[in-house]
C-alpha cells in the first residue's frame, strides 16, 4: 500500500463517521478545495466547508453509514478514487425539513487528488436529487 492509499483510507474513514474538519484537517493540505456538480453543494467550494457538512449530515441522518464498494490508487496522476454508498434514515432535526422517516440508498464516487501526502482537492461524484427524493426532500 503506498503512502497517498493510506492516507485517503484514514481520511474518508473520518470524513464519512462525522469527524468534520477537526478529524479530517491532518490529512490535507492547507485550503484544499472541494467541487461537485450536486445541487446541496454548489456552494462548498472548500474541504473544510464539506466535511463539517457531511458531521451536519449526521445530525439529522444520525444512522447514516457507508458501504465501501471500491478503493483505487492512481499512482502516476497522485489520486485515490473511493466509491461508496452511503445509507441512513431522516430521523434527526434538522436538514430542510422536518424528518421524513424516509430512507436512502445512494452512490457516490470521491476522486481526492494530492499534493505529496496530503489531500489538495476532492471531487465529490453524486446524483444529489435522487438521493433527496429517496428522503421524501423534494
Amino acid at each position: 500500500m503506498t503512502a497517498i492509499t493510506g492516507i485517503a483510507g484514514k481520511f474518508f474513514e473520518a470524513c464519512e463517521t462525522g469527524k468534520g474538519w477537526e478529524g479530517c484537517k491532518e490529512y490535507c493540505t492547507t485550503g484544499a478545495t472541494f467541487s461537485a456538480q450536486a445541487e446541496p453543494l454548489a456552494d462548498t467550494r472548500t474541504l473544510q466547508e464539506y466535511t463539517d457538512w457531511m458531521k451536519g449530515l449526521l445530525t439529522f441522518i444520525p444512522d447514516g453509514r457507508y458501504e465501501l464498494k471500491s478503493f483505487a490508487t492512481d499512482e502516476e496522476r497522485k489520486s485515490v478514487c473511493a466509491y461508496g454508498i452511503f445509507s441512513g434514515t431522516h430521523t434527526g432535526k434538522g436538514g430542510p425539513c422536518p424528518p421524513t422517516g424516509k430512507s436512502l440508498n445512494t452512490d457516490y464516487v470521491y476522486v481526492m487528488e494530492f499534493d505529496g501526502d496530503k489531500i489538495r482537492h476532492m471531487t465529490k461524484i453524486w446524483h444529489a436529487g435522487l438521493a433527496m427524493k429517496e428522503l421524501g426532500w423534494v
